[in-house]
């Protein structure tokens, strides 16, 4: 496939690991491009997936050098998953929630829970599956339990959960939100596998439940006391962590999508019969078409560049960050979340536009993108975004922190 798009470059200096790491990164795309429709159309669990992300060593890119990891700061990794998304939105989904959940003992567990994880993942190159609707601790509860505790209850999505080395989970514990990472295989837990939607087919995303299922102290991130405490404007950062991951794959996928029905308009549309044209490719409806399409996606990704900028900033100050400060990165991925939903909906729908009729046909599988996007695009109300951002735009009211925002 010839790609006419603009491409995130590696950074002049410092840039080899992060380079090496896309050219990984494309490779992975470029074979899941290939196969995507098929494996789209049976639906089955994404082991093989992620043991392609795993032999590319795409899973530890976040994790220090001296653990066996690129070192790569989150913005970067996060660029790893738009790539990824080019060839496959539901592993890309897969990919930035792990790396998102792999990032969350560094804002609530102690110093040395998080080296110890990390060691670990970039050691055994662990995949990450999210046990965290975003409703808060809702559906979860831990309780104590003599010298431990138990946790107890359901949760209707859960991406990747099933296929995972380790889960990040949330809870209620005395009436507080706590988090918790857990190994896979824990007495108690059971994968409901009942994810059957329109699109993110393999994303794993179905319902858990943890029935009286152990948990050690070590396990619950944080130190004591677990209740009692408030979350600082570094420790919100989690949020945008997520929000930053949808907006890479949302334009990943609208960059693959498009790159896809361009290779397709060149080797297969028909010029339309009162053109008067020989080819396809010179119609002045579709150039137009093509052309308000690129420039829409390339201004997207430049915005979602700068919103990893933007929290990536924000990470770097560490602790210290201000509630001024996390309001201004909160609102940065807001503005990105918005566009890139709007664009890749909008690139995804239109393309037959430029392809034709037959490029309906099932077996191409062209529908996957906008099912994909419209899948996850209502994970959370865009409006709410645009109305944050308006908020704090007049009235400089910072968004309130949930696990929305």
């Amino acid at each position: 496939m010839t790609s006419t798009l603009p491409r995130t470059p590696a950074p002049a200096t410092g840039g080899g690991l992060f380079a090496d790491a896309l050219s990984r990164a494309e490779a992975v795309a470029g074979r899941l491009r290939t196969t995507a429709a098929e494996r789209d159309r049976a639906n089955a669990a994404p082991i093989a997936e992620i043991g392609l992300l795993r032999d590319a060593d795409l899973l530890q890119v976040g994790e220090p050098v001296e653990f066996g990891g690129s070192g790569l700061d989150y913005a970067q990794s996060q660029q790893l998953t738009r790539v990824i998304a080019r060839g496959d939105t539901s592993v890309a989904h897969l990919l930035g929630y792990h790396y998102a959940q792999q990032r969350i003992p560094h804002l609530f567990g102690t110093p040395e829970q998080a080296r110890e994880l990390s060691r670990a993942n970039a050691a055994d190159r662990l995949f990450w599956g999210g046990v965290q609707n975003p409703r808060g601790a809702a559906g979860l509860e831990l309780t104590r339990a003599g010298d431990g505790y138990r946790l107890n209850g359901t949760r209707t999505f859960a991406s990747g959960a099933s296929v995972a080395d380790r889960l990040s989970v949330t809870a209620a514990f005395e009436g507080e939100l706590v988090f918790l990472s857990l190994p896979a295989g824990k007495e108690g837990f059971t994968a409901l596998g009942d994810w059957d939607n329109i699109g993110q087919r393999l994303t794993d995303s179905g319902g858990v439940v943890f029935e009286n299922t152990p948990v050690s102290r070590a396990e619950i991130l944080g130190d004591d006391p677990l209740t009692g405490r408030t979350l600082s404007p570094y420790q919100t950062l989690v949020t945008p962590h997520w929000q930053l991951a949808f907006v890479n794959f949302y334009i990943g996928t609208a960059e693959g999508a498009l790159d896809e029905a361009l290779d397709w308009t060149r080797t297969r549309a028909s010029a339309w019969e009162t053109s008067g044209l020989d080819s396809a490719t010179d119609d002045p409806y579709i150039l137009e078409l093509v052309g308000e399409l690129r420039a829409q996606v390339t201004a997207a990704a430049l915005l979602a560049d700068r919103a990893g900028e933007a929290l990536q900033e924000a990470l770097d100050i560490g602790p210290a960050l201000t509630a001024e400060q996390r309001a201004e990165a909160a609102i940065a991925i807001a503005e990105a979340k918005y566009l890139t939903t709007k664009v890749s909906l909008e690139t995804a729908s239109r393309l037959f536009e430029i392809q034709g009729a037959r490029a309906t046909t099932t077996g191409y599988g062209f529908d996957r993108h906008w099912r994909n996007l419209r899948t996850h695009t209502v994970h959370d109300p865009v409006a709410y975004k645009a109305r944050e951002i308006g908020d704090w735009t007049l009235n400089r009211r910072a968004p309130e922190f949930t696990l929305y925002s």
